[in-house]
């Protein structure tokens, strides 16, 4: 795919094309030349970036159906029409159907510089504006919110895609760091309650003495300091969703009034006696066992089940190492533009210790690394990831990490390698080369 800003010339006249990509050439503007219009329309695909300038009067197809031909393929596609000295009032018949200039016959290399500058100037912004909101489009997609190429992930965002827009309860489970808000969110964004709050609470983060009333809210005067109506985290919730991090450390008692809540869809705020109605979806998180806990009479089992309707599951980080470079690259990006730096080129000690490594902190820890990597500080302390590091060079940790990603294609494939091939955007026969040499066969 030629991504390079070009201006293509169709002309079947060999002086006047050549004439005209040596005008351009003087100017540092790339070129391409062709003698039809069939061979113009080999090269204008989706991706084309760059002009055209056209002959109107060419053998076989013309410069005007030309001209329609690439319109509707691409309408910001800028197309200059050359016409000879009868031809002038076809060419502003052409500019109404969509032509962006046109050249009279004979015109000065001034004259075409001129023109072709503008007309790049005019597709380089078209484009930029295109690539904004395809970056946009991605950053709002679930592909772009939830990363990762592995089939947990790719199974994790079929499920957030399945049950994102229902009332239904959920429960994610997964260590520290793993990401639970950012499938939250996911699961809220996704749904007909994306335009109401979101409401977060952690519920590890509060002594109890001030528990109750930040969830459940408090009327004036209904405890000492109590000054005035305090609405609680799950009445401001109402239409949205709610989410429970650390659900595990909720006060039993306090498990019980929650689960009243979630039956009646009913609360009463602190030192009230009235019923508010309340309807809000609730997703909790968990770093813990709450199926061992409810056995073990540490958390109430009725509310264990009323919570987990849908249970999500983000696996560590260590056990989906195919997905580290991808994680840190975007990390590396999106701190390199906070930091209004260069992203730094990944060298062969930091990708060693990054496949190395086994992340206790997770995605967490993975965009901390990011984050020193992009200003220029050692990704890890030297007693560290880099010491363990030291075990894998640089050509095993690639090998590693390719090991990986093929088991995981070929896992999801059912050992079909056409359909992994094309997964990957690999050959068929270096597939098979590779699936040989890891023995994956």
């Amino acid at each position: 795919m030629n991504t390079e800003l070009t201006v293509l010339i169709v002309e079947d006249d060999p002086h006047v094309l050549l004439g005209c990509q040596q005008a351009l050439a003087l100017e540092d503007i790339h070129s391409e030349g062709v003698g039809n219009a069939e061979e113009a329309l080999a090269i204008v695909g989706d991706n084309f970036a760059g002009i055209v300038i056209s002959d109107i009067r060419l053998p076989g197809i013309d410069g005007l159906q030309l001209l329609k031909r690439l319109k509707e393929r691409d309408r910001s596609l800028p197309v200059v029409l050359i016409t000879g000295h009868g031809d002038v009032s076809m060419a502003v018949g052409a500019m109404r159907d969509g032509a962006y200039d046109f050249m009279e016959k004979p015109f000065s290399p001034e004259r075409l510089v001129d023109v072709a500058r503008r007309a790049l100037e005019q597709r380089g912004l078209a484009r930029e504006v295109w690539s904004l909101r395809r970056q946009l489009a991605e950053r709002d997609s679930l592909e772009g919110k939830i990363i990762g190429r592995s089939a947990a992930m790719q199974n994790l965002r079929a499920l957030i895609a399945n049950v994102a827009d229902t009332s239904a309860n959920v429960l994610i489970e997964g260590e520290t760091g793993t990401g639970k808000e950012l499938v939250a969110r996911c699961l809220h964004d996704f749904s007909r309650r994306h335009a109401n709050q979101f409401v977060a609470l952690n519920c590890g983060g509060l002594p109890e003495n001030l528990f109750e009333s930040e969830i459940f809210g408090h009327e004036a005067n209904a405890f000492t300091g109590a000054g005035k109506r305090r609405i609680g985290k799950i009445e401001h919730a109402h239409n949205g969703t709610l989410f429970l991090d650390e659900v595990e450390s909720m006060p039993i008692n306090l498990q019980i009034k929650l689960l009243r809540v979630l039956q009646e869809r009913t609360l009463e705020r602190l030192g009230s006696n009235q019923s508010v109605a309340v309807d809000c979806r609730v997703i909790a998180a968990t770093k813990s066992d709450l199926d061992e806990m409810s056995k073990a009479s540490q958390f109430r089992s009725d509310l264990y089940y009323r919570l987990n309707v849908v249970t999500l599951e983000l696996p560590p980080l260590r056990e989906r190492r195919e997905d580290i470079l991808q994680l840190f690259e975007h990390f590396l990006q999106l701190s390199s533009l906070r930091f209004d730096r260069e992203p730094p080129q990944l060298d062969a000690q930091t990708l060693s210790s990054l496949m190395s490594h086994d992340w206790p902190g997770n995605v967490r820890e993975l965009r901390n690394v990011a984050e020193r990597y992009a200003l220029g500080l050692p990704a890890f302390k030297k007693s560290g990831a880099t010491v363990s590091a030291q075990s894998l060079g640089f050509s095993e940790a690639v090998e590693a990490f390719e090991k990986n990603l093929l088991s995981e294609a070929l896992q999801r494939s059912g050992g079909n390698l056409s359909q992994a091939s094309q997964e990957l955007g690999m050959a068929k026969t270096t597939l098979f080369d590779k699936v040989k040499k890891y023995g994956l066969g």
